[in-house]
C-alpha cells in the first residue's frame, strides 16, 4: 500500500487577488464564452465598467457615457463626472475591497459594493487602461492581467473635462474562445441603463440612447401586444413601477435593483407578484384566483436599496430581504407602496380599472374552460404512462431534493432510433429520453385548449411536469436533439414555437438548450475526432495526417450508442435557447411559423445561397 501524501506547511498557499482571479473566473463574471450569449463574461466585464460611470450619474455627476468597442473588440467606456481622485486609482484598479462604495453616505445604494469589479476586468484584460480627470489634471496607468505596465507618475495639465476612461482587451489566454461583442446585446443593456436613468444619455458607437419616462417607455417598447390598457407608471422614493395586460396568458417581467437587471428576478420582483394580487384583490372586493390576477401582466419594477445582497457577482437575482441594514422587509417595502400607489390609482382612473377587471373575468372564465381540458389531458397521461414507451425516465427529478437535482436532463429526440441510441448509452441516474412521433403540431396562433388537447403536446407536458406551470418542472435541462437536416431543423422550429408561445418561463429561466450534434467523424487507427462543422473536419484531417477515414453523419440514429456517449457525456454541447423580449418576437414567429407562404418563399429565394462551383456542374 503506498504511503499517503504528507500534508505540511508549504501545501498551504495564499493567492494574490490577481492569481485568484484568474484561476477561478467563474467566481466573479460566470462563464465565459464567446460572446454569442447575452450572460457570457466579456458583457459582465462592460457591465462591471458602466456601472461605476452610471453610480455617478445616480449621485449627480455626469449627464453622459459613452461606449466604444472596435472591430478588434476593444473596449473604451467614458464618463463624465467627478473623475477618480487622482491618489487613489492605482488602489481602484489593482487593490481588492478597495472602493468608494463602503461609504453608504457617498454611494448609498450602488450595484457594485464588494471593490472587486473593476479589478476583475484588470485582471482577465491582456490589455486595461485607466485614466482620470480631475481638478485640471490627468493622470492615467497602463495593465496587462493584472501587472501594472506603464504608470504616468505624476499629473499632468489637462483641459479634458473631469470624468474617467477606461480601455480593456479581454485576455485570450483566459477566454476559451474570440470574445466577439454583440452589437445588439450591447445596444440592450445600453437602452435599458437609459431607461433606468431619465436624463441619462449613453452612446454606443455614436448611437444614442436615453429615456424621458423611464420604465414607461421600457414597457411601451418591448411590449409584444398592444396593452389592454394604457400603462400604468408609478414611482416613489426607490421605487419604480410600470405595468398593464396584454391578451396573451403568460407574465412577462423585467425587473432591476440599484440600475441592475436582475433577469432571474428575486425577493423583488415575488414582492411584486405578492402585492399586486392583494391590493386587486383588495379594491374589487373579490377573492380572485392570482393566475388570473396575472394572467397576461407586462410589468417592470425597480428598487433602489442599501448593501444589495446578489446570489452571485454576476447579480442576476435579489437575495437581500431588507431594503437596508436596519430598515423594513423588501415585501413590506413593495406592499406598502403599491397598498397606496395602486389603489389610489385605480380609484382616479375608472376606465383602468374596469379594463383591469374585465381581464380578470375573461381570465378566469378560460382557466375554467381550461380546467376539464387539463384533467382530460392528465387523466390520458395517467393511463399511458405504465406503457408509455416514448418516455425513458431517470431516478433524479428537478423538483425534487435529489442531490444530483441539478444534473438532471431529457433529450427530446425525433424517432426512435436516435432515441433508442441516447437510451443505451445514458446516464439512468440523471438522463432521460422522450421521443417525437413525427412531426409536432405547429401551434403557432393556436389557443391553449387546442394544444392541450392534442395527445403528443399533452404526453410531452406530463413528462417534463409542466401541465399548470413550471414549477414542478421535472428536469433541469430540456434539450432538443433533433438531426442537423431540414426535417431536423423543422422540428426543432416546431419545438421552439411551442415552447415560445406557452411556456416562455422556461426559456427565460434558463432550462431550454439545443444538442450540438457532430456532422462528421474522423478517425485513423489511434485517434478519432468529432468535428461540428467545416472547419474542425479540416483542422481534425490536418491533425490526423494522411488519408483519415471521414464519415459525415446524416441523423442522429446513424450514431451509435459507444458514440453517443461522448456526445452526451462531459463533452456534450449544448446551445442555451435565449429569447429577445419584445415586439420581434412575435413578429419573428408571425414570419417564420404563421401562414404567410409567399413572404418566406420570396424570403427563401433572394437569400438561396449557391454553393455549385460551375466547374464542377
Amino acid at each position: 500500500m503506498a504511503a499517503s501524501a504528507s500534508y505540511t506547511e508549504d501545501d498551504i498557499k495564499s493567492l494574490d487577488w490577481r492569481e485568484h482571479i484568474r484561476l477561478r473566473p467563474g467566481m466573479y463574471i460566470g462563464k465565459l464564452g464567446d460572446g454569442s450569449s447575452a450572460d457570457d463574461g466579456g458583457y459582465i466585464l462592460l457591465k462591471e465598467v458602466i456601472d461605476n460611470s452610471i453610480d455617478e450619474f445616480v449621485m449627480g455627476h455626469g449627464k453622459e457615457i459613452t461606449v466604444d468597442i472596435d472591430a478588434e473588440g476593444r473596449v473604451e467606456v467614458r464618463d463624465f463626472g467627478r473623475g477618480i481622485p487622482l491618489g487613489k486609482l492605482m488602489d481602484c484598479a489593482a487593490k481588492i475591497n478597495t472602493g468608494a462604495k463602503y461609504d453608504s453616505e457617498a454611494f448609498k445604494k450602488s450595484v457594485g459594493l464588494n471593490g472587486v469589479g473593476i479589478k476583475a476586468v484588470n485582471a482577465l484584460s491582456e490589455f486595461f487602461e485607466i485614466q482620470a480627470w480631475r481638478d485640471g489634471q490627468t493622470k492615467a496607468i497602463e495593465f496587462s492581467k493584472g501587472e501594472v505596465v506603464e504608470e504616468m507618475k505624476k499629473p499632468r495639465v489637462d483641459d479634458g473635462e473631469a470624468g474617467t476612461r477606461i480601455a480593456f482587451d479581454v485576455d485570450r489566454t483566459v477566454f476559451p474562445k474570440r470574445t466577439n461583442y454583440k452589437a445588439p446585446f450591447v445596444e440592450k443593456m445600453c437602452r435599458y441603463y437609459s431607461y433606468l436613468n431619465p436624463g441619462l444619455s449613453v452612446v454606443f458607437n455614436g448611437k444614442r440612447f436615453r429615456s424621458k419616462n423611464g420604465l414607461l417607455d421600457l414597457l411601451k417598447e418591448e411590449m409584444d401586444d398592444e396593452p389592454l390598457y394604457e400603462p400604468i407608471h408609478l414611482i416613489g422614493k426607490d421605487i419604480e413601477v410600470s405595468f398593464s395586460h396584454a391578451p396573451g396568458s403568460s407574465e412577462d417581467y423585467y425587473s432591476f435593483v440599484n440600475g441592475q437587471n436582475t433577469t432571474q428576478g428575486g425577493t423583488h420582483l415575488a414582492a411584486f407578484r405578492e402585492a399586486v394580487v392583494k391590493v386587486l384583490r383588495d379594491f374589487y372586493k373579490k377573492n380572485y384566483d392570482p393566475s388570473d390576477i396575472r394572467s397576461g401582466i407586462v410589468a417592470a419594477i425597480s428598487v433602489r436599496i442599501e448593501e444589495p445582497v446578489f446570489e452571485s457577482q454576476t447579480k442576476t437575482k435579489l437575495g437581500s430581504t431588507s431594503i437596508s441594514p436596519e430598515g423594513e422587509t423588501v415585501r413590506t417595502f413593495v406592499l406598502n407602496f403599491l397598498k397606496e400607489q395602486l389603489d389610489n390609482y385605480l380609484h382616479k382612473n375608472q376606465g383602468v380599472a374596469e379594463a383591469i377587471q374585465k381581464r380578470i373575468i375573461a381570465s378566469e372564465r378560460e382557466r375554467k374552460e381550461l380546467s376539464g381540458v387539463k384533467k382530460l389531458a392528465r387523466e390520458r397521461a395517467r393511463q399511458v404512462k405504465v406503457h408509455n414507451k416514448k418516455l425513458r425516465d431517470c431516478r433524479a427529478h428537478y423538483h425534487t431534493k435529489h442531490k444530483k437535482a441539478s444534473e438532471t436532463t431529457v433529450f427530446l429526440t425525433e424517432g426512435d432510433s436516435a432515441s433508442g441510441s441516447i437510451t443505451k448509452c445514458r446516464n439512468v441516474e440523471t438522463q432521460a429520453v422522450f421521443s417525437l412521433r413525427g412531426k409536432p403540431l405547429n401551434t403557432y396562433g393556436l389557443t391553449r385548449k387546442v394544444v392541450y388537447q392534442n395527445e403528443e403536446f399533452a404526453l410531452l407536458q406530463a413528462a417534463l411536469g409542466i401541465e399548470e406551470d413550471i414549477e414542478a418542472l421535472r428536469f433541469n435541462r430540456v434539450v432538443i436533439a433533433t438531426d442537423a437536416d431540414v426535417d431536423g431543423m423543422h422540428i426543432r422550429l416546431l419545438l421552439l414555437t411551442f415552447f415560445l408561445q406557452f411556456f416562455p418561463e422556461l426559456i427565460r429561466e434558463g432550462h431550454l438548450y439545443i444538442l450540438q450534434t457532430p456532422l462528421f467523424r474522423v478517425r485513423n487507427k489511434k485517434k478519432t475526432i468529432y468535428c461540428y462543422d467545416e472547419a474542425e473536419r479540416e483542422a481534425a484531417v490536418s491533425e490526423l495526417g494522411r488519408n483519415p477515414e471521414i464519415t459525415r453523419f446524416k441523423g442522429l440514429g446513424e450514431i451509435s450508442p459507444d458514440e453517443f456517449k461522448f456526445m452526451i457525456g462531459d463533452e456534450m454541447r449544448l446551445d442555451l435557447v435565449q429569447m429577445e423580449e419584445g415586439k420581434g418576437l412575435k413578429e419573428l414567429l408571425s414570419f417564420y411559423m404563421g401562414k404567410n407562404t409567399p413572404d418566406r418563399q420570396g424570403f427563401i429565394i433572394e437569400n438561396l445561397r449557391d454553393d455549385v462551383d460551375s466547374a464542377e456542374v
